[in-house]
């Protein structure tokens, strides 16, 4: 743990700075005389520091290899496991109390030989954004930072935007680096995707701004990550071998000779990014590589002038070079490709510019042309982009015990390039597609036309059968896109029958008309048939990964119709409906979803957005969503449906649990008389001040659930004493006279009551407390999701309760109060008493708008969902007293 300054440490109490270290290099370093070159690692949300030994112990294991030449030192952030994604109260503190943290490590370097001037800052999740937030600082100093590299951080918009806090970060951040990009151009950033096996952060939202400086910044998927190729989740992504192991080369290789310490050159550390994080060349990183190299040694020279080769070798003693003479070549094909299977970083592939009869004097490196892929190396070389190459030279050393084998073709880049259009997004795996390889070349392309939509998902299939059943190398499936680097690659034995998932991450900009391919690096003699089919199961995948945010959205919306059906046959009828009833009759897409899409539409003609936003009105969420292209036809319908499910089902919940508890309170206690009194007594009154104090002086999300248990306890006495006795008609009966809700007192006997002995006041109390009931358990359905939406705040003020009893800045403090006032009234309340309303016709109208309203404005900014139920429960209570 490092000592943190008095003043730092008691304006931030919960949060720590420590240093990672472990064996003699922790011993030695408990007095803090470092050397290295300083590394924070900030956590994410409810993440641990001791995160960092991951980075921290490949990072001295590699040190230890270069006889600690150079080395780094680890240090990791206590964020006392916060949950920023939840709660965005806390995001400024902890992007304050970073910077200090900064101040402190590079003193810990003062007066050293090779003393840091900045620090490079490894973010996992939300901590990534924490370290971008540091930029939007007035006393920052830019070059406090060099390096950033963030693994699953969503940089463009929160998972759940759950309170304003977190919206007005994102957009004070993103804002500020798209404004600002010219400044930040000697911060290099590098973004670190998990995929789709990351369910939390989807890899859309990692991906930088796109207004964001292109030079300096890098947006990746670990799928596409050289000697990584594997999806992740969002916390293995911190611990993934094979993702820290490229980090950590980066790391090294990003080292100045001179200064000791991470380059100042923005260029050099983009290319060591390139080297490791997008395509790596199966060779070690060299800044300046020589252009050219003269083919020495006792190697035999073999002219190829076929224009396919192969060669395998196994344990050779004599080392051979293979020249391609180009000029027979150029006439007839466009490309050359060769492979290895032989991984070391050797260089392999050379272009000859001046040959004599037998051998080739000087020779450009074209090793540093290849990529390395899971079981081989490639290049692919456009013969018309090396005009002064006269021979292609292939180098194959003595192989001591090793089996390796190579091959080179030429070829005609239409005759390995075959078009396969995209199966149409509804037709729910109706049709397919199937293309034929027949050649037995070793590279095809297969372009996926019309593959350019987020919401279009398919299955491909690659069956591959070989002409003899000898061993044979495993075929390579990558699936390119063009646009972004999120590439997946597929490993499969020949002949064998692979299956891949096409998805898109990112959709392809209005601006690029490049095609998604399908690499089949194939086996020789081997054909391959590719077909395609969508599922529609991907279809519902898809919309829950990138729309699941909203449900909470729909399924109130939905209940809020139903509240406004309710209050609407009330005040026709005079009787309640049942939830479900009134949800099927009422809940209906065609009432909500013209409006927002004629919003929609409206929002792209510059009139209607310049009256929109003189009115001070917010932007339709759908509208952005668009923008990103993150929005597609139907998806809203979609969503409805799925909410009205929800919401239905929900209903049945709570009736069923409600009856549940009356069976158990009559179990454990005997009923007590409910008496009828006015709606605000000084006793319901102290109850408001009390739980409204409780509200502004602890959290806000505690007194919601205070009152809602309180609801919820009264409910419960309600239907005990009102309904359960009622039902049980055989059983003995008491009425009183006096009371408008009857009470029911059960007793031993068994006797039968003839039907005539129960009362025209009885049966009207009945089905007054029946209707009551009904609203109530639609006003606790619709409270339940508002103390669920603000569940977060409550748990993070109960985690800090130690540090300070007041939450601060509490999102939801003022509307807690309001609710409070509310539900003390309407738990108290029946129906008789809104029947005769002046207002109730308008109480009844009003949840249709706010449905409307609440779609619109409420998908992206899940905090206003309650400001719109607050709104309609007002008018309910208002009701009661006009």
């Amino acid at each position: 743990k490092i000592k943190l300054p008095k003043k730092t440490a008691r304006r931030y109490p919960a949060y720590e700075l420590y240093l990672y270290g472990e064996g003699n290099y922790a011993e030695e370093n408990k007095n803090l005389l470092l050397t290295g070159i300083p590394v924070l690692f900030l956590p994410g949300n409810a993440g641990s520091y001791k995160q960092v030994r991951s980075l921290g112990s490949i990072a001295l294991r590699k040190a230890e290899d270069v006889d600690f030449k150079y080395h780094f030192n680890f240090f990791s952030v206590n964020f006392n496991e916060e949950l920023v994604a939840l709660y965005g109260g806390s995001l400024q503190r902890q992007t304050k109390f970073v910077h200090e943290c900064i101040k402190v490590i590079l003193k810990l370097y003062k007066d050293r030989e090779f003393a840091p001037s900045s620090v490079a800052i490894v973010g996992h999740s939300m901590g990534g954004l924490v370290a971008r937030a540091l930029l939007t600082l007035k006393n920052f100093k830019p070059e406090l930072i060099n390096l950033l590299i963030t693994q699953a951080t969503p940089h463009i918009a929160p998972v759940m935007p759950l309170d304003k806090y977190l919206t007005d970060f994102y957009t004070a951040v993103n804002n500020h680096w798209i404004l600002k990009a010219q400044d930040l151009r000697n911060l290099t950033t590098l973004s670190v995707a998990g995929g789709f096996r990351d369910y939390q952060v989807r890899s859309g939202l990692a991906f930088l701004p796109r207004l964001s400086q292109h030079d300096s910044a890098l947006s990746v998927v670990s799928s596409a990550v050289p000697r990584a190729w594997a999806s992740t989740d969002h916390l293995s992504i911190v611990w993934c071998k094979e993702l820290i192991l490229a980090t950590i080369r980066a790391f090294f290789d990003l080292i100045d000779e001179n200064t000791r310490q991470i380059t100042e050159d923005p260029k050099k550390r983009m290319s060591v990014l390139n080297h490791h994080f997008v395509r790596h060349p199966a060779k070690m990183f060299e800044e300046n590589p020589e252009a050219f190299t003269d083919l020495t040694g006792a190697f035999t020279w073999i002219t190829v002038k076929g224009s396919k080769w192969t060669y395998s070798v196994y344990n050779d003693s004599d080392g051979k070079y293979f020249a391609f003479p180009l000029a027979s070549h150029r006439k007839s094909y466009s490309h050359v490709y060769c492979e290895n299977s032989m991984l070391d970083t050797s260089s392999w592939i050379y272009g000859c510019m001046n040959t004599n009869s037998s051998m080739c004097l000087e020779a450009a490196d074209l090793s540093w042309r290849a990529e390395l892929l899971p079981t081989t190396k490639v290049v692919m070389l456009k013969l018309l982009d090396y005009p002064s190459l006269s021979h292609i030279v292939i180098q194959v050393p003595p192989a001591a015990g090793n089996k390796y084998t190579l091959g080179c073709e030429f070829f005609k880049e239409d005759s390995r390039t075959v078009q396969l259009p995209v199966t149409h997004l509804f037709s729910f795996g109706l049709s397919s597609s199937k293309i034929l390889l027949n050649s037995t070349g070793l590279l095809y392309n297969v372009q996926l036309q019309h593959f350019n939509q987020i919401y279009q998902a398919f299955k491909i299939y690659i069956d591959s059968h070989c002409q003899s059943l000898k061993e044979r190398k495993p075929s390579v499936y990558r699936l390119h896109i063009p646009w972004s680097y999120e590439d997946s690659i597929t490993v499969a034995k020949v002949p064998s029958l692979a299956e891949i998932s096409a998805k898109l991450h990112i959709a392809q900009p209005h601006n690029d008309s490049s095609l998604p391919e399908l690499n089949i690096y194939s086996s020789p003699d081997c054909q391959y048939e590719v077909s395609k089919t969508v599922l529609f199961y991907s279809l519902l995948a898809l919309l829950v990964r990138f729309h699941a945010g909203a449900f909470p959205v729909y399924i109130v919306s939905n209940i809020l119709l139903t509240y406004g059906g309710q209050l609407s046959t009330l005040r026709t009828t005079g009787q309640c409906s049942d939830f479900s009833l009134e949800l099927v009759r009422t809940a209906k897409p065609y009432k909500v979803e013209p409006l927002i899409s004629i919003l929609v539409f409206l929002q792209g003609f510059n009139w209607f957005r310049e009256m929109w936003e003189s009115l001070s009105l917010p932007e339709v969420d759908a509208a952005v969503l668009s923008s990103q292209d993150a929005w597609f036809p139907l998806v809203s319908l979609i969503l409805f449906l799925f909410g009205t499910g929800i919401a239905y089902w929900s209903g049945v919940f709570f009736s069923t649990s409600l009856r549940l508890f009356s069976s158990l309170w009559l179990t454990l206690i005997r009923p007590t008389k409910l008496q009828k009194d006015k709606l605000v007594t000084p006793r319901r009154l102290c109850g408001m001040i009390s739980l409204a104090l409780v509200s502004w002086t602890t959290c806000g999300a505690f007194a919601v659930l205070i009152i809602y248990l309180q609801y919820l306890f009264k409910l419960v006495h309600v239907f005990v004493t009102s309904v359960f006795h009622f039902q049980d008609s055989g059983h003995s009966k008491e009425t009183s006279q006096n009371s408008s809700i009857h009470t029911v007192k059960a007793q031993s006997s068994v006797d039968t009551i003839p039907e005539a002995t129960q009362s025209p006041s009885n049966n009207k109390a009945l089905a007054e407390a029946v209707n009551s009931l009904k609203m109530h358990i639609t006003i606790l359905n619709l409270f339940t999701w508002i103390v669920l939406l603000n569940l977060p705040s409550l748990i993070y003020w109960l985690k800090n309760l130690r540090y300070n009893v007041r939450l601060d800045p509490d999102p939801c403090r003022s509307t807690a109060i309001i609710l409070v006032c509310i539900l003390e009234i309407l738990m108290n309340s029946s129906t008789s008493e809104v029947k005769s309303s002046k207002l109730l016709k308008i109480a009844a109208k009003v949840p249709l708008p706010l449905s409307v309203a609440m779609l619109a404005f409420g998908r992206m900014h899940l905090y206003r969902v309650p400001h719109f139920v607050t709104f309609s429960l007002l008018l309910h209570v208002l009701c009661c007293f006009v």
